[in-house]
């Protein structure tokens, strides 16, 4: 690197432009409540033509300033910065470097999960020739009617922000957007900067104040005067409120706050699957996951509500039961949301501001005010009884036999600590997680959720234990979604990353599975079939090895037949300092996985038409619980 001056007296810097991107991000720091960190932590990549003599001989020019992670997919490198960004509090995240063609578009599917759960990740795709010296390149995809649409152009539905840098002095708005994007705790998610691949390489003079060190402030806007009065007033004029706890309540570390109004009101607090945790699961107040895979004591609130105070959630279909969840015809909506775009759902009344300082204003302002009694009384005892039910799901009567699903969270349940962070995202495990989990500390529940997106869990566990150093993460994959995405196996053991791994095998798609005989689908194409040398098919079990599959990327793996192996195996992986896997086959006889069943509605639209009888009685299942549906106005 050589620093000169301009006739002006300017300090510049020649480099190339992937090198002063590289060298950029190295010095973008976070800012909030006084606590200061880098922004980029580390950037993931997978190499090919289009980023190894650009961004890749950057990172090696600058190894000492970047730290670097090498992913085996582009999707999971994804996966792993969004988890480090989900950890870190949305205060820091990775970016994530690929070749033009595949490795780009690989990067469509993480980057949406990103977007939809409003979590900060940097993608940093190669691009054709800006210049088009060869039209076209290899692996260009060529569109007739436009001469400047690339493949990246994929990403820009599922982007917060979106440049493709056409010249090297284009990098300087372009960067300084994107850090603005990625430090916004309003409007955040996946940032594109697509990169053409002899621009990266082209030199150029920079400004030597580009890289100067730059804190992003993490503001916490507080409530407006006059909608903080508003909502006091609607909170003292209700009689049956419930709080429902999003992840807005995680991302901005409302989870003080939030116990703090909790015990100075006695307003009980649901959470949705990106919020639970926000109270502990022994805290009185908390009733546990609402919705489709919520609790029974939460959702009974949720219909008997008169006031709904919506934090940091944004109501999703799960959340609201497809709008059949508040029963209550007079019932209303309080919307505390750093976003507008969330505050004005459910034809709430707003109060935009920052969770932790709108919760602050409410407790202020709401001083001596308190539920009824015997309002608490009452939720106290559901929930109590709920608490049974989980111990009767989690209770093995005998040693030696095969657990259930909800056994295995049971004897997981028997190990952990508040140290530790479960990850999970597809199947059937994020509902009975929801109903089930006893969550102990505000970070151990990480359930993705908004995508719903098979292959997430290794990946993200990565990416949270490189957040998290020192505190045992879980990965809890079903084999479904094992098969979608186990190469990342292979990052954890090369760079050492103790990450546990437990898969769960009962041999089909079993959430999916539950669903289509619900609907009338009568599991078609959710079974692991085997077809015979004569043409025949029966069902599984499937000849795979998915322990060996583990085993053979390098993962030291325990096998466990019964309960009695099953938590000598969870104790054994919890202590171990390299990736382990414990894997673990369930009994699948009558049910999925043994806790309570949807305590609320989910719609999924039945076929109108059918002559098979699973499909009519569906049908008609269907027609009932839509007549219920409401929209909140």
């Amino acid at each position: 690197m050589t620093v000169t001056g301009t006739a002006t007296g300017t300090a510049v810097v020649r480099l190339t432009t992937a090198q002063a991107l590289v060298r950029f991000l190295s010095r973008q720091y976070t800012e909030r409540d006084g606590v200061r960190q880098r922004l980029i932590g580390a950037t993931w990549g997978i190499f090919g033509h289009g980023n190894v003599a650009g961004i890749g001989q950057a990172l090696v020019e600058y190894a000492d300033e970047m730290p670097f992670h090498q992913g085996r997919n582009e999707q999971a490198m994804v996966h792993a910065a969004v988890g480090y960004a989900r950890q870190s509090g949305r205060l820091a995240t990775h970016a994530v470097t690929t070749s033009i063609g595949p490795g780009a578009t690989n990067l469509v599917t993480g980057a949406a999960l990103a977007t939809v759960n409003r979590l900060p990740v940097l993608l940093l795709p190669g691009d054709i020739f800006a210049t088009r010296p060869a039209d076209p390149v290899l692996q260009q995809l060529e569109v007739p009617y436009a001469g400047d649409v690339s493949v990246n152009d994929c990403l820009r539905p599922v982007s917060k922000y979106f440049d493709r840098v056409t010249r090297p002095e284009a990098l300087i708005p372009a960067a300084l957007a994107a850090m603005r994007v990625l430090t916004d705790p309003a409007d955040t998610g996946a940032v594109t900067l697509a990169l053409p691949q002899d621009v990266q390489a082209e030199a150029y003079d920079w400004p030597a104040e580009f890289f100067a060190e730059r804190v992003w402030g993490v503001r916490r806007p507080a409530p407006d005067a006059s909608e903080l009065a508003a909502a006091v007033s609607a909170v003292r004029a209700a009689r049956r409120p419930l709080v429902i706890a999003g992840g807005g309540v995680h991302h901005s570390a409302a989870e003080d706050a939030l116990k703090e109004f909790a015990d100075a009101t006695g307003i009980p607090v649901a959470s949705t699957q990106a919020g639970k945790g926000a109270l502990r699961f022994d805290h009185p107040a908390d009733v546990g996951g609402i919705g489709h895979t919520g609790t029974a004591t939460a959702n009974e609130l949720a219909r008997a509500a008169d006031l709904v105070i919506g934090v940091g959630t944004r109501y999703s279909d799960f959340t609201t039961a497809s709008g059949t969840l508040f029963e209550q015809p007079g019932v209303r909506f309080l919307n505390l949301n750093i976003a507008p775009f969330d505050g004005h759902k459910m034809a709430g009344t707003t109060l935009i501001a920052d969770a932790r300082a709108g919760l602050e204003a409410l407790a202020r302002e709401l001083r001596g005010h308190r539920v009824e009694p015997a309002y608490c009384l009452a939720y106290r005892g559901d929930k109590a009884r709920w608490e049974q039910r989980v111990d009767a799901a989690y209770q093995a009567q005998e040693p030696d036999v095969r657990p259930t699903q909800a056994q295995v969270l049971g004897a997981l349940d028997e190990v952990v600590t508040e140290e530790d962070i479960l990850i999970n995202a597809a199947g059937s495990l994020p509902g009975d997680l929801h109903k089930l989990w006893r969550t102990r500390s505000a970070r151990q529940y990480h359930v993705e959720y908004g995508y719903s997106c098979m292959g997430y869990e290794i990946p993200a566990s990565i990416g949270v234990a490189l957040a998290a150093p020192g505190r045992p993460v879980w990965a809890l994959v079903g084999d479904g979604t094992y098969l979608m995405n186990p190469t990342e196996i292979v990052t954890a053991v090369q760079e050492n990353i103790p990450v546990k791994v437990v898969i769960l095998q009962n041999h089909g798609y079993a959430s999916i599975g539950g669903l289509s005989e619900s609907v009338g689908g009568e599991r078609f194409g959710t079974d692991y079939r085997f077809r015979a040398p004569d043409g025949s098919y029966s069902q599984g079990p499937l000849p795979v090895d998915l322990a060996a599959n583990a085993a053979s990327l390098g993962m030291r793996v325990l096998r466990a037949k019964t309960m009695r192996d099953l938590r000598e195996a969870l104790r054994e992986a919890r202590g171990a300092d390299r990736p382990t896997c414990v894997y673990v086959e369930t009994e699948t006889a009558d049910t999925v996985s043994g806790p309570p069943p949807a305590q609320a509605w989910w719609d999924v639209p039945v076929a109108e038409t059918a002559t098979r009888v699973s499909a009519v009685e569906a049908r008609e299942e269907y027609d009932r619980h839509v007549a219920a549906r409401r929209r909140h106005l």
